[in-house]
């Protein structure tokens, strides 16, 4: 064997369990979705919001109703971005100490490479992580203001763009923003576990898609009524 292999065998083949694991779940997320509409919370949502626009856009006398609960989640997108851009600074203030904290860092890692360069690409990994959070909350909370405008206009009053349909289109895109940056902190887990060694990373992976399994299912009864 190459000493290349040698070096870094134990992250590559550690690293690619936890990651097919990841990935195996998310196509088993969609293929569910695929065939039943009803059978996550995401999808469920999607729906509900759908429903809610409609509901709101033709009750005119429940626009608090609506200005409030898109303030509520416009409130936690913010909240969660800024706790991103924290992180971020958090991630490369760590970095630049890596080389102090290498040798308690890697005394669970038995099986891992030691390589400062892969040390250096964990965390570009995890800030690229918490980058996307950002992004993402940032294009929600963009979202969810462009929808607090259009479903506060009475029918009157509102341009041939601004229908039900649009509106509810822009809030579940703003909802989708939200997920990918709430799937992105849960991903920072097993990355976060990567820095102390390949094989606790696999293992936070599977604890990982354990807790997210119920957090996304919806009861059977639920889902097929």
């Amino acid at each position: 064997m190459s000493p290349w292999w040698n070096e870094y065998a134990g992250d590559i083949i550690w690293v690619g369990v936890g990651l097919t694991v990841l990935i195996a779940y998310q196509i088993a997320l969609a293929w569910c979705v695929r065939r039943n509409p009803r059978c996550t919370i995401q999808s469920v949502n999607r729906q509900a919001r759908t429903l809610w626009v409609q509901h709101i856009m033709e009750e005119p006398s429940l626009r608090i109703l609506a200005v409030q609960t898109l303030r509520n989640s416009t409130m936690a997108a913010t909240f969660f971005a800024s706790t991103a851009v924290i992180l971020v600074i958090g991630v490369l203030n760590l970095s630049s100490e890596a080389d102090k904290l290498a040798e308690s860092w890697h005394t669970l890692n038995g099986i891992g490479s030691h390589h400062p360069g892969l040390r250096a690409a964990k965390f570009m990994v995890l800030l690229a992580d918490f980058l996307v959070a950002f992004f993402s909350f940032a294009m929600s909370v963009r979202l969810y203001n462009h929808v607090g405008f259009q479903i506060s206009l009475p029918p009157s009053s509102r341009p041939p763009g601004v229908s039900p349909e649009h509106v509810a289109k822009h809030l579940n895109r703003a909802g989708a923003f939200y997920s990918v940056g709430m799937r992105s902190y849960y991903l920072a887990v097993p990355l976060v576990f990567w820095l102390f060694g390949p094989h606790l990373m696999a293992v936070a992976s599977l604890v990982l898609v354990a807790a997210l399994y119920f957090i996304d299912r919806i009861a059977p009864d639920a889902a097929e009524d």
